[in-house]
């Protein structure tokens, strides 16, 4: 789905003039706003409800525009970007001091990406300034992959939704940060490890941390469906009540990129069922699924699914911002 160009230009303006715009990327669907305007940067995190230490990754049409961003532009940061840019990969940089200090909950770096769907492409191009995007849904809520996701869990919190279709990698990027003395593995993606240290040599993982996250993703709870969902070994015993398992190589794909793609689409599906639990079996601990069990992970609940009324929140729903 490709809308016309006096969408995409309406886009662009509300863009430039301040206002959020959701938007398609090959990972998820992302909430914009101009990333050199503190202003409407704050009603992103007004609309998703997001505390101010968790930073925005911001998104640009080329590693040109990237550079123009950072202090430094390491030989690691080139290699990297000329192989997965435009891509799912989010590159952590020391910022210059024209990205706002609310864009990156007040750290002296900011997380860069060049997304590879065309649309979120066009609308950078068409806006002429970065824009920094979370996921378009409430913070720690499960991530949108169609424009359908975004309306009914941010409603009118959005100035205009931008329909392309399906998200089709599924899960956020990969976020690697080399503003430090090492390689720093902040969010497991679609890419493996592996792959990226044939590249650049060792890269350490993050741990937890305390005050404002290095990069989005690093709650302890995170893309969370409503229903509290179990994440289970093959052949652990069912939850009680109503409930519907996502088991490999049968509900679900059994090839981690195949997988991903569907997760959320899976996730959404069967939230909107009014079931007690929903259970998924816990894919493979192996490189190329990192990423998928890191999702699944946060998602899980800490306690044992009983009743989706005792457990579960309502539907976040934040007002329109003024």
């Amino acid at each position: 789905m490709t809308p016309d160009a006096e969408s995409l230009e309406r886009a662009a303006a509300l863009i430039r003039g301040g206002g959020l715009v959701a938007f398609p990327t090959e990972t998820v669907y992302g909430l914009g706003a101009n990333a050199f305007d503190a202003g409407a940067v704050a009603r992103i995190f007004t609309a998703k409800a997001r505390p101010r230490q968790s930073p925005l990754i911001v998104h640009v049409d080329s590693i040109e525009m990237a550079r123009t961003l950072v202090l430094e532009w390491p030989d690691a940061a080139d290699r990297l970007a000329r192989r997965y840019w435009p891509g799912p990969l989010t590159l952590v940089l020391p910022k210059r001091p024209s990205i706002p200090d609310i864009v990156t909950a007040g750290l002296s770096t900011v997380g860069l990406r060049v997304p590879s769907h065309p649309l979120a492409l066009a609308l950078i191009r068409a806006a002429g300034v970065p824009i920094a995007a979370p996921s378009a849904n409430p913070f720690t809520g499960l991530s949108p992959t169609t424009a359908e996701h975004v309306r009914q869990s941010l409603g009118d919190a959005v100035d205009l939704v931008l329909d392309g279709g399906p998200a089709i990698v599924g899960i956020e990027s990969t976020v690697l940060s080399l503003a430090g003395a090492e390689p720093l593995l902040l969010r497991p993606g679609v890419i493996p490890l592996p792959e990226i240290e044939s590249l650049i040599g060792p890269v350490r993982i993050a741990g937890a941390a305390d005050g404002p996250h290095a990069s989005p993703g690093m709650h302890p709870q995170h893309y969370r469906p409503r229903t509290p969902l179990a994440l289970l070994a093959a052949g652990d015993p069912t939850p009680p009540g109503r409930g519907e398992w996502l088991r490999l190589g049968r509900e679900m794909p059994a090839e981690p990129g195949a997988y991903a793609a569907m997760l959320y689409a899976a996730l959404h599906r069967l939230d909107a069922q009014e079931l007690d639990w929903i259970a998924v079996e816990r894919p493979p601990a192996k490189p190329e699924w990192a990423g998928v069990l890191d999702r699944l992970t946060r998602a899980a609940s800490h306690s044992a699914p009983s009743s989706r009324r005792e457990s579960s929140a309502p539907p976040h729903r934040p007002p329109p911002p003024s």
